[in-house]
């Protein structure tokens, strides 16, 4: 077998991101965020000026939930959009899912909008809108112009009742119903925006009806009221049997105890899913990478026997490129509380049109909206408290 090259050092970028990260995930400024203070400020001003400037959004054809952070980084957007979808489907709605497909070819290489199939590839379609498609089966479109990707996915899926939209806080063109601000343990970090800190706009004075917070983790949520979530680990699938879609083949992880095991994520916060992984028994050698990280080849040391990532990375390891090294995928689950969900069913359906509310009615022999029942709790390892 020929010998794998050895992965590439980190980029410039990815150093510099990680050297700004360090500074800016602290409860208070450092010296070194002060000094970015007055780019801050400017970054703030030239924010607000683009926004006033913006023309009122145009109407989408159906509602829309916009799932996002205010803060640059992982804070669990994506298991929260496909827990929302899997959460709307259950309570008799069609959901389909927008998303700006970040990590993507360049859009000139490609068409502007392009909705995402069973056989695309994250360099096309980016990697948490195939992952998102994946796990939900729903109808997903990415595109820079969200509001474009809205009007062309309900076009190709006329039965779409409600879309939710992989981000797009800051996407002042997107019209939107509700809005989900999630929050991890990190919070705001040290409250500065970017680039002296990580947000990337300042905190709402008072969070209004069409807002709902989401945190995760421990520690106080920035805003309040927030909805706890519980993030858990899945049992683990090979690689093969993870693209097939093929359960039978899941082991849970304990099972893979006792083994030494590269743990590779290219995530944002790559330590939440490396100490979870401990927390559940799992002896890891970490092996993080940028997030979006492509990978041209083998990402972890050649000779290594098996290796431990996550689902996101999963959808850019095809079979060829992981040669002879064993490849366990583990996903990150969350379920919505009933009670919670059912509380933004009656914006969503006020916002509805005609067709859809009836078709929704007709659904329900008993009239009743099917929420009484809890959604399913994951099953697996807990998110440790640090």
């Amino acid at each position: 077998m020929p010998r794998q090259p050895l992965p590439q050092p980190p980029s410039l970028a990815a150093r510099l991101e990680a050297l700004l990260a360090r500074h800016w995930w602290q409860p208070r400024p450092t010296a070194m965020a002060r000094l970015l203070q007055p780019l801050a400020w400017v970054y703030g001003t030239l924010a607000r000026w683009q926004q006033a400037r913006q023309p009122a959004p145009l109407p989408t054809p159906v509602p829309v939930v916009v799932v996002g952070n205010l803060v640059v980084g992982g804070a669990g957007k994506t298991p929260v959009v496909i827990a929302l979808v899997q959460g709307l489907r259950a309570a008799g709605w069609q959901p389909g899912v927008i998303s700006r497909g970040y990590g993507r070819q360049p859009e000139g290489d490609g068409p502007a909008l392009r909705r995402v199939q069973p056989d695309s590839s994250a360099t096309e379609v980016g990697d948490e809108p195939l992952l998102i498609h994946r796990r939900t089966q729903a109808p997903v479109m990415v595109g820079r112009d969200r509001a474009a990707a809205a009007r062309l996915l309900c076009q190709l899926h006329p039965t779409i009742d409600v879309l939710v939209s992989d981000d797009g806080l800051q996407h002042a063109a997107l019209a939107r119903t509700l809005e989900l601000l999630v929050f991890d343990e990190r919070g705001i970090g040290n409250g500065l925006l970017l680039p002296a800190g990580p947000l990337r706009q300042p905190l709402p004075l008072q969070l209004g009806p069409h807002r709902r917070v989401l945190h995760s983790g421990a520690g106080a949520s920035p805003l309040a009221p927030a909805q706890a979530l519980q993030r858990r680990l899945g049992p683990a699938w090979p690689l093969d049997a993870w693209w097939r879609g093929d359960e039978t083949a899941c082991q849970p992880l304990v099972a893979l105890r006792g083994r030494r095991l590269v743990a590779l994520a290219g995530l944002a916060a790559p330590e939440k899913f490396f100490r979870m992984l401990e927390a559940a028994g799992l002896q890891i050698d970490r092996l993080p990478q940028p997030d979006h990280a492509r990978y041209a080849q083998a990402p972890w040391p050649a000779g290594t026997a098996e290796v431990v990532t996550t689902e996101k990375d999963a959808v850019k390891l095809p079979l060829p490129l992981v040669g002879g090294t064993r490849v366990w995928v583990v996903g990150l689950d969350l379920a919505l509380p009933a009670d919670w969900l059912a509380g933004l069913l009656g914006p969503l359906n006020d916002a509805s049109p005609d067709w859809a509310r009836r078709a929704r009615q007709a659904q329900r022999p008993s009239g009743r909206t099917p929420i009484s029942t809890p959604l399913p709790t994951p099953t697996g390892t807990p998110e440790p408290h640090p």
